[in-house]
């Protein structure tokens, strides 16, 4: 009867599969019952659970994960040979629970519909839009900039610890309550990761753990990078799935924070990927632009490169490839360029806004 089980359960892989197949189609259907239904209950379940723990306790079960997998590898090791087709209906079966707690508890947040039809914007964007609100979002940043630091040619360094900056991220959320109530975010659930160390050998600042909905952001990178990946990584908890989208809620919980340090950090993460799109398309109106972003914010920009430039390393790429293809199995046919598409709805949202 147990091993009967199994395999029911190993073949439920199927079924779960079409499933998604039928839900990639129908989006207003996730829109409607998982993401703005279902899923706000699970979410915040597993936030009142988990978030009061001072550590992630996501990252712990997959110690403890890994440790048993390697364990039953072991132990069951002359097993594959023996008895290949159990082996295998175990190995599935547990697959098969896996894949169904993923897509439960958050993965099928894919599947719903883009931001950008939510908030009634347009797609694509040309690059007259693009220069116009590039040329906003410089005015803003170079304005907070010079507000802070009172020089131009000096960075900004936050004068807050990584967990007080955890503490202040929800407030930009709770200022945008007003105009998305769906970005309503409490109870509060991020942490720093357990696994810093190895995340930015990954070439990762943070991550969402979809088994336990808590948020972890890479303790080692800049504190000028915390407040935007924190609010990031927030957005994926919300049940924001694309990275764009996540970057794009990120952005906006980060410029309607009350305090200037997050403004800051928010106006330039979103100004950096806009000049980004403009070197790609026009390298003479890059080097034009960028004279006149103040010089304190390029060496902001350029503390984050020299420290990912520190931890570079030949299995970095690998990982990267890796959950590429992970996200171009999940909606997300770009890949790992799919964070760059904040572009679009940065342009279009902003394209007749006064910033």
């Amino acid at each position: 009867m147990f091993k009967n089980k199994k395999l029911v359960i190993a073949l439920s892989l199927f079924p779960q599969y079409l499933l998604i197949l039928w839900l990639s189609k129908n989006p207003e259907f996730v829109e409607a019952y998982y993401s703005n239904g279902l899923y706000v209950y699970i979410s915040k379940v597993f936030r009142y659970m988990l978030g009061w723990m001072p550590f992630s306790f996501g990252d712990l079960v997959y110690t403890l994960g890994t440790v048993y997998v390697l364990r039953w590898l072991y132990k069951n090791r002359k097993r594959i040979l023996k008895d290949t087709r159990r082996w295998i209906i175990d190995v599935a079966s547990a697959l098969a629970v896996l894949y169904f707690a993923f897509h439960l508890f958050w993965g099928y947040n894919y599947y719903r519909l883009p931001l950008h039809k939510n908030l009634n914007l347009e797609a694509d964007y040309t690059t007259e839009q693009l220069v116009s609100v590039t040329k906003k979002l410089i005015e803003k940043s170079n304005a907070l900039h010079l507000e802070i630091t009172k020089n131009d040619t000096l960075k900004v360094t936050l004068p807050y610890t990584k967990q007080a900056i955890f503490k202040k991220t929800p407030e930009g959320y709770d200022n945008l309550k007003s105009d998305f109530s769906q970005l309503e975010y409490n109870p509060k659930s991020i942490k720093k990761s357990l696994f810093s160390y190895p995340l930015t050998y990954m070439g990762f600042s943070g991550y969402l753990n979809p088994l336990t909905n808590e948020a972890q952001v890479d303790g080692l990178i800049p504190t000028f990078k915390f407040p935007t990946t924190s609010a990031h990584e927030m957005a994926h908890q919300l049940g924001y799935a694309a990275e764009n989208e996540a970057n794009f809620i990120g952005f906006l919980a980060s410029i309607h924070n009350d305090d200037i340090y997050f403004k800051y950090c928010g106006y330039t993460f979103g100004l950096r990927y806009c000049l980004n799109e403009i070197y790609r398309r026009d390298e003479a109106l890059f080097e034009a632009l960028g004279k006149t972003v103040n010089k304190g914010i390029l060496k902001n920009y350029e503390e984050v490169r020299l420290f990912w430039e520190t931890h570079e390393n030949p299995i970095e790429p690998f990982f990267k490839i890796f959950y590429s293809n992970f996200l171009k199995a999940n909606n997300q046919p770009k890949g790992m360029e799919s964070y760059s598409y904040v572009v679009a709805l940065l342009v279009n949202y902003f394209d007749t806004k006064t910033i």
